[in-house]
């Protein structure tokens, strides 16, 4: 095994334990299984039975609901019985936080319990811990006589198991020794491993979930890593991003998580964790699955077993500064026009650039594009000053002001070109042709900008690759990760455009983004409720597709983060119209992350980096955080929002429209 995973330059899907799940099972060659979880009480046994049937109809193998209490995880035998009379038979998962009793009774009824190893025993207050060695030692033998009763009873039932981290709700003591880490994810989850693996009970699946992709992909990299060199196998992993939020940005970030670590071969069986209702989940998930079935791969040679990035730790490439490209740059957004007929001022308000023509001005989005592609046109009207042009070498030597026009060259043309711009030379590059003449070329030069692609089946593979290639010939152009998508589907391209150019950000590469399709082989779709006429707002979804893929790999903040739990039985209000709500009067604060959370069970943890949260804490109520700190407790969630903006006001975080 390479690093992390069975190969590095083709997809080779990593070889787990087989692990059976009611009739179902997951691992090993298995097919990659999809699940959700219900957001229905689950005393209110009807309303549960008819959203699981919603959600198996849509595709769902597995069906998660929420226990947080005995009476709850005694409710579960009723709604198994229910959905048996009625036919279904798709194994039910408990989902335990704080409540090991819950989790006992539960684990003779359903066919998996899914626990959450940082509040399983510990209790999270927050507080920095100092522990001896024998003082830690003293704490996992607590854990292991409080978490072994759960293990025998699975043992004893055949029932599966989740070992379910989540980043924001580690527990005190792991905070303490090792810090708000991937490896402390890691950690925490094998502290439970190692007690399960003692009683002999292997019928175990694991997690990493995190609102952020970056430490997600991390943690679960390292998880397979620990595993490999501890025990000499893998167990099957359960993959989702948590809190993904709702619409294209829960889509991106939960592509760029999931489909980041699918590309390496990692992953069994999948969710993504959206706030909208969970049927709606299932034909995402499916979505992002069906790009590896019965995938074939190009073996791109890279010399991978020289890696010179760290793939569990980011560390952004080095790269030369081509004007505003590269070095400490944020990455680039190229905007392409290649196929409109005609370009005009009104043409760009959807790339972020509106023209007022009383007083002949321009004003700039947060979220405006820094390049555009023309092709071969000339654009005749005066641009705004931060817009540059990129267009194709031969219509460049025809342009008169070359401050603003730029060549796009392919290989060939590069490498017999006569006349070349002194500033910035971008070159349309497939990474999976023969590049050793270019690259011999361009080494020491220091206005060449790289657009870089693959032709490869496995193309992700082969872009990373190639910039690894890159860093080994002591090359730093700075590139640009240019994606095409011929899906007809939002849900599909926002999904492929996340999943090629999402996981090479992850891993430090890339300085622009250059997304492209074709409009007219698109169909109108309906994306959580909002209409897409694609033929007429193509410009501008791709121009927000760019913004929110580098928003979610944290590179380029240019909007208001939502942390959003998808809702479930615990949540106290309702969590769809509350984010819409939320979002209304907050998407204009750039770089501000507002935690959006059902209940006290995903609050206060598992809203990890928010700047601010919303959090149920009762019927009808709501506490307000600042970070991890409460600030107002129990507030009417009819006036929560005002008291929300008053709190971001309070601190200087809310700028007037």
């Amino acid at each position: 095994m390479q690093f992390y995973c069975e190969s590095l330059t083709s997809y080779k899907r990593l070889k787990t334990k087989e692990v059976k799940v009611g009739n179902l099972f997951i691992g090993s060659n298995h097919p990659i299984r999809v699940q959700t979880m219900t957001t229905t009480d689950t005393m209110d046994t009807h309303a549960t039975v008819e959203q699981a049937i919603r959600c198996i109809k849509a595709g769902a193998e597995l069906v998660r609901i929420t226990a947080p209490s005995k009476k709850e995880a005694d409710n579960l035998q009723n709604i198994k019985n229910e959905l048996i009379k009625r036919g279904y038979h798709v194994p039910l998962v408990a989902d335990i936080h704080f409540t090991p009793n819950a989790a006992e009774i539960a684990a003779a009824i359903v066919e998996k319990v899914r626990i959450n190893p940082g509040n399983y025993v510990d209790k999270k207050k927050f507080e920095q811990i100092e522990y001896t060695d024998a003082e830690y030692v003293e704490e996992i033998e607590r854990i292991r006589e409080r978490f072994t009763p759960l293990v025998k009873i699975c043992k004893q039932h055949g029932t599966a198991m989740r070992i379910g981290t989540n980043h924001g709700s580690l527990s005190d003591r792991i905070m303490s020794r090792y810090g708000d880490t991937a490896i402390g994810m890691v950690e925490s989850a094998m502290e439970f491993l190692r007690i399960a693996r003692n009683e002999d009970y292997h019928q175990i699946i694991l997690s990493m979930k995190s609102s952020n992709p970056l430490v997600m992909v991390q943690a679960y990299r390292l998880l397979v890593k620990h595993m490999i060199e501890e025990f000499g196998e893998c167990y099957p992993l359960h993959l989702g991003v948590t809190e993904a939020g709702d619409g294209e940005d829960g889509r991106i970030k939960s592509a760029i998580g999931i489909g980041a670590l699918l590309e390496d071969g990692i992953g069994d069986t999948i969710r993504g964790s959206l706030t909208e209702d969970p049927e709606v989940e299932i034909p995402v998930c499916k979505d992002i699955v069906k790009r590896y079935l019965n995938v074939e791969s190009n073996t791109i040679p890279t010399n991978s077993d020289k890696l010179l990035y760290s793939p569990f730790e980011y560390k952004r490439r080095e790269t030369n500064e081509v004007s505003n490209i590269g070095k400490k740059h944020v990455p680039v957004v190229i905007a392409d026009y290649m196929l409109a007929e005609s370009i005009t001022c009104i043409d760009l308000e959807a790339i972020g650039y509106t023209y007022n023509a009383a007083t002949d001005k321009w004003s700039i989005g947060d979220a405006a594009a820094d390049y555009i592609y023309t092709a071969n046109k000339i654009i005749d009207f005066a641009l705004p000053g931060t817009l540059k042009v990129l267009c194709d070498y031969t219509t460049w030597l025809n342009t008169v002001n070359k401050e603003k026009y730029f060549p796009l060259f392919q290989k060939e043309e590069f490498l017999n070109a006569e006349k070349k711009s002194v500033q910035i030379n971008f070159i349309a590059l497939d990474v999976a042709t023969d590049c050793t003449a270019l690259l011999e070329n361009i080494k020491e030069d220091a206005t060449v900008v790289l657009c870089i692609y693959s032709s490869a089946k496995n193309s992700m593979q082969s872009v990373r690759g190639f910039i690894n290639r890159l860093m080994q010939l002591q090359i730093n152009c700075p590139v640009v990760l240019t994606v095409e998508s011929h899906h007809t589907s939002i849900d599909d391209q926002l999904i492929h455009f996340a999943t090629e150019s999402g996981a090479v950000f992850l891993d430090g590469m890339g300085d622009g983004i250059w997304l492209m399709n074709d409009p007219a082989q698109m169909v109108n779709q309906k994306v959580a409720g909002r209409t897409y006429l694609e033929t007429k707002n193509n410009h501008q979804f791709i121009n927000n597709t760019s913004f929110s893929i580098l928003q979610a790999v944290r590179t380029r903040i240019s909007k208001t983060e939502y942390i959003s739990c998808p809702s479930c039985g615990r949540t106290l209000f309702d969590l769809q119209e509350t984010t819409a709500k939320i979002r209304a009067v907050t998407n204009h604060l750039k770089g501000i992350k507002i935690a959006i959370m059902g209940c006290i069970v995903n609050g206060p943890g598992e809203m990890a980096d928010a700047d601010f949260g919303y959090v149920g804490s009762g019927v009808g109520k709501i506490t307000l955080y600042k970070g991890k700190e409460v600030v107002k407790r129990n507030i009417d969630s009819v006036v929560a929002v005002d008291e929300l903006i008053n709190l971001l006001k309070d601190n200087g975080a809310w700028v007037n429209l």
